[in-house]
């Protein structure tokens, strides 16, 4: 199955992945939009920070980390004129658990945003990437 993007009206439109998921996009109503779902942008810097923290979560579990939470806050400016790519993005990633060293996410995260995380390495090539976090019991 290939991924397909279709037209609903307006500016709404309903993704059909490969992976056999739905979802919604559409523009605000200040731009013709309903506002029924993310803006495409919107997906594309969610699905960065989803690679991260898959990878994250994959290479702490991996390391026997005890994760019992983790998000990202993402923080993110983009050009003042078309194309509006993004300059600059800050993931800051929570992370909670139990004897989660330093080191270990540390290593995690210069893994997914180097190596592994295919969106945000991507994203890397207009943007400026910053990347901190923060450890809690």
């Amino acid at each position: 199955m290939k991924d397909r993007l279709k037209w609903i009206d307006e500016f709404g439109f309903i993704g059909e992945t490969a992976s056999g998921h739905t979802l919604i996009m559409d523009g605000g109503i200040e731009h013709g939009g309903r506002n029924r779902g993310a803006r495409p942008m919107e997906l594309l810097l969610h699905g960065a920070a989803g690679c991260m923290a898959y990878d994250i979560m994959a290479i702490l579990k991996n390391a026997k980390k005890e994760i019992t939470d983790l998000w990202i806050d993402i923080e993110k400016s983009q050009a003042a004129s078309s194309p509006k790519v993004y300059t600059d993005i800050h993931f800051h990633i929570v992370i909670t658990g139990k004897n989660i060293d330093t080191e270990a996410v540390e290593k995690a995260i210069k893994l997914s945003s180097e190596k592994y995380c295919s969106a945000s390495i991507m994203l890397s090539k207009t943007a400026k990437m910053v990347y901190t976090y923060e450890l809690r019991e």
